[in-house]
C-alpha cells in the first residue's frame, strides 16, 4: 500500500469537517470516486459507534442546544467517555460546540445531517 493511499484512509491529516462531509456523495451514486468513498466510510465509521448514534438521536430530539452534562445520564456513560464520543462527532463535522463559562453545549449541524441523509438514500436504485 503507498503512503498515499495510507493517507487517504488515516483521516487524522484531513480530519472530517465540513469539507469532508461535502466530499460524501450519495451510495446511489452512479460511480464514487476513491475521495468519496473514502470519506463516506469514515462518516459511517464515526456513527458506527452505538453511543454516538445515541448522542445525535438525543440532539436531533432536542429542540435546543444540548449541554454535555445532560448526556450522562441518559447514556450512562462516564463524563470522559461521553466527551471522546462528541470529540469524534464534532471532528466528524455532525456535531456543532458552543462554549457558554465551563459548559460545552452541542447541537447537529443541520446541513451536516442533510448530507447524511442524502448520502444513506437509496430509493430507486435497487431492485
Amino acid at each position: 500500500m503507498s503512503i498515499d493511499i495510507l493517507m487517504l484512509i488515516d483521516m487524522t491529516s484531513l480530519r472530517l469537517n465540513d469539507s469532508a462531509i461535502a466530499c460524501c456523495a450519495p451510495l446511489g451514486a452512479s460511480v464514487l470516486d476513491e475521495e468519496e468513498a473514502t470519506a463516506t466510510a469514515e462518516l459511517f465509521r464515526t456513527l458506527g459507534d452505538p453511543a454516538r448514534v445515541r448522542i445525535v438521536n438525543l440532539l436531533a430530539t432536542s429542540g435546543e442546544a444540548v449541554c454535555a452534562c445532560e448526556l450522562y445520564e441518559p447514556l450512562a456513560l462516564s463524563q470522559p467517555t461521553v466527551s471522546h464520543h462528541l470529540k469524534k462527532l464534532v471532528e466528524a463535522g455532525l456535531l456543532e460546540r458552543e462554549q457558554r463559562g465551563k459548559w460545552a453545549y452541542f447541537s447537529l449541524k443541520r446541513d451536516a445531517v442533510e448530507k447524511l441523509a442524502a448520502v444513506a438514500d437509496l430509493k430507486g436504485v435497487c431492485c
